[in-house]
């Protein structure tokens, strides 16, 4: 990826941020669900706006990377002890069931 596709490839993002947010807000829905939709409609599978998928990936990779150091930063040890059995309890039948889910699926294929 160029630079200069680069700055492109993020005033698209802004744009649709700043354009389907505000839409998905006044409608009573979550953020993540309009930059889902932002990113669908975007993506080459929608206008097209965005070819170059492997550069947005790792820029993609970047910002989890901040988000998660950002959560990192806000959360404090004793709310994580005291959350430890939901998140065990959750976190570990997510797996398990997300596991049985691609066992069965890669089955079917095979």
């Amino acid at each position: 990826m160029e630079h200069g596709d680069f700055l492109i490839y993020v005033l698209v993002f802004l744009a649709a941020a700043v354009i389907v947010i505000p839409i998905f807000r006044r409608f009573g829905l979550s953020a993540v669900t309009g930059y889902l939709a932002a990113g669908i409609l975007i993506g080459p599978s929608g206008f097209g706006l965005i070819h170059e998928t492997q550069g947005v990936m790792n820029m993609a990779e970047l910002g989890v990377v901040f988000l998660l150091f950002v959560i990192g930063l806000e959360l404090k040890p004793s709310r994580l002890w005291t959350m430890r059995k939901n998140m065990l309890g959750a976190g570990g039948t997510q797996i398990v069931l997300c596991s049985l889910a691609l066992l069965l699926y890669s089955n079917s294929l095979v």
